[in-house]
């Protein structure tokens, strides 16, 4: 069944959302910049709206079936809830990969959850299998007219906050949210831009607007899980070309950093898709003047999650670059090396004694803006040292920066010491400096965990094996420090 804008919109202006969800406010954080605060439902999301107004549609008859649906877990939450209040039975199909937070919410909500596969289509054929099988009404995530017009309703309660917005930004996945919100606004407030925000490894909307139809993506990148969606819907799409809305992708660094600058204005920590709208936002170099709103469309993240967004942030708002050097392999390099680094707060250094000539060492350190970095790298050169940037290579952010080390093929002793220094730009150098220089460092390792102090693992070759001297040497600098050459985790995986 096809259908057209006015009528999408006419649905919202009915739709059957507000005995569960909330009119959520609006708030600026400066710059003309508004986010409309979807995260601050009681299931933590939109979702409640789609489900809520699909459900309470039911007859009757229907409701005495049950109801089923399919969700990566914020739809799932919305349908338990709804379900719960109307007194249905739900059962909620979700993938293996489901964050704990999501699964753990969906069983307080009172839905019956059953994991399958690893992406949202297993447990999407799952769901109407079981659908055909019991009878039970099947509660689409985003391809259902009833479900937009809920969604929809976000967009009835901006105009109203918010009479004139020169733009919209809705983060995709299915396309529920998009279709339901810019219907509405086409037909209401047709001035305004639509900008729909999808990952760089879950563009499905791009690919099929591109393509004419609705498009399979070959594989999905599930770091933005609430929008990790490898087809976008029928209706959802059918709906998307007569919005035309304008497109733009962002990297999960780009989202991450967005995570951060959420967390900085509103005291929130919002979930990857949460963050999409703002991060297409703070990308886009056409953003037009006036008022500009980004929907902040969930906030059920996973904790152990959070450790990688903020590992990511900096490097995604270009406010770190990650890079490696290669230095002679003498007494005496470190500390020109940290030299040349200037004052720049270093967010870690690693290094790992391995060649008689030279040392590679893969570093970060904090800038604040991109000629900053490019300063760094040039000063490293002037020193006489090679540089290769890294902040753009995948594998050295998601796996290098964690596995810099391995044995030293020194034929030396070696010691090993962990030193702990206050946490403020320059520290580090000072560290070096305070070392006495007929030292060979061997071994280095330092990250910054954003503690008042830093903690730094050295390992030091003594060819006479005069481990008094060292240790005499080392206690001179004033820094807090413990041998560690016996901590069995070096003796297993460090030592030669």
């Amino acid at each position: 069944m096809s259908h057209n804008l006015d009528s999408i919109a006419d649905r919202v202006d009915t739709a059957m959302v507000y005995p569960l969800a909330k009119r959520t406010h609006l708030q600026t954080i400066g710059n003309n910049i508004w986010l409309k605060r979807e995260d601050q439902q009681d299931v933590f999301s939109f979702k409640i709206r789609g489900a809520a107004n699909r459900i309470f549609k039911l007859s009757a008859a229907e409701k005495a079936r049950g109801v089923v649906c399919a969700s990566a877990g914020n739809h799932a939450q919305g349908v338990a809830l709804a379900a719960s209040d109307s007194g249905i039975k739900s059962t909620i199909f979700m993938p293996v990969t489901t964050p704990d937070i999501k699964t753990e919410a969906v069983t307080e909500l009172g839905g019956e959850i059953r994991l399958i596969g690893d992406s949202y289509d297993a447990a999407y054929a799952a769901a109407q299998e079981f659908a055909e099988k019991t009878g039970a009404v099947f509660i689409h995530a985003f391809d259902d007219p009833d479900v937009i017009a809920g969604q929809g309703s976000v967009a009835k309660e901006i105009l109203a906050q918010l009479p004139n917005p020169a733009a919209v930004y809705i983060g995709v996945g299915g396309g529920g949210l998009l279709a339901g919100i810019g219907a509405y606004l086409r037909v209401h407030s047709p001035h305004t831009k639509i900008i729909a925000v999808e990952p760089e490894g879950a563009a499905s909307l791009k690919i099929s607007l591109e393509a004419g139809e609705p498009t399979s993506l070959e594989s999905v990148d599930g770091f933005a899980d609430g929008v990790a969606v490898k087809r976008i819907g029928t209706t959802t799409f059918e709906l998307a070309q007569k919005i035309a809305p304008q497109s733009i992708l962002v990297s999960n660094d780009e989202i991450c950093a967005t995570v951060k600058t959420i967390f900085e204005k509103t005291r929130t920590v919002v979930e990857p898709a949460g963050a999409l709208a703002l991060a297409g936002l703070m990308k886009d170099q056409s953003r037009p003047d006036g008022p500009c709103v980004a929907i902040v469309s969930g906030a059920n993240v996973n904790f152990d999650r959070i450790g990688h967004m903020v590992e990511r942030a900096e490097l995604g708002a270009g406010q770190e670059i990650l890079f490696s050097a290669t230095l002679p392999e003498k007494p005496g390099s470190f500390l020109k090396f940290c030299e040349a680094l200037g004052d720049h707060a270093v967010s870690e250094f690693n290094y790992r004694y391995a060649d008689q000539a030279q040392a590679h060492v893969l570093v970060g350190i904090k800038i604040k803006t991109p000629e900053q970095g490019t300063q760094v790298m040039d000063n490293i050169r002037a020193a006489g040292m090679e540089v290769t940037d890294l902040s753009h290579n995948r594998l050295a952010k998601e796996h290098l920066r964690h596995m810099v080390g391995g044995i030293s093929s020194a034929r030396t002793t070696e010691h090993i010491y962990s030193f702990e220094f206050p946490e403020r730009p320059g520290a580090l150098r000072d560290f070096l400096t305070a070392l006495d220089g007929r030292w060979n460092i061997s071994l280095f390792h330092y990250r910054n965990h954003g503690a008042s102090s830093g903690q730094v693992l050295c390992g030091f070759q003594t060819p006479d094996g005069n481990e008094e001297e060292l240790q005499a040497s080392l206690q001179s600098t004033g820094f807090t420090m413990c041998n560690e050459t016996n901590n069995p985790a070096y003796q297993m995986f460090l030592k030669a």
